[in-house]
Parts: structure tokens; C-alpha cells; sequence
């Protein structure tokens, strides 16, 4: 999924993100505001996952959607 498609979906995506990563905040997650590569990293430095685990963190959330 590419980032206008995750832009069109971002509600549902943001929701989702807020279920499974509680300590995200909502200004991370409209920093992020759709862009993928910034989610990844808000999840890198939140919850210290490797590139490679905040990039299948973000796939399991987009298979979701």
C-alpha cells in the first residue's frame, strides 16, 4: 500500500495503530498523517523495533484495513 493509498484509508489505519501501539500519541500519529516511512520510524523510536520490525509492523497493520 503506498502513502496516498494509506492517506485515503488513514482513519481506519490511525485507529488501528492506536489499538495495537497505545503509547503513540495522537500529535506522533498526525505528524505521520499518512506517510509511511514516518509511522516506521515513530515506531522505531517509540518502541525500539528494528527498521525490519516497524516495517512488518506496518504491513500487518495495513493488511488489516
Amino acid at each position: 500500500m503506498n502513502n496516498d493509498q494509506i492517506m485515503g484509508k488513514w482513519t481506519e489505519v490511525k485507529g488501528k495503530l492506536r489499538e495495537k501501539y497505545g503509547e503513540l500519541t495522537d500529535d506522533e500519529l498526525e505528524q505521520a498523517k499518512g506517510d509511511r516511512e514516518q509511522i516506521e520510524g515513530k515506531l522505531q523510536q517509540r518502541y525500539g523495533q528494528t527498521k525490519e520490525e516497524a516495517k512488518r509492523s506496518v504491513d500487518d497493520i495495513l493488511a488489516e484495513v
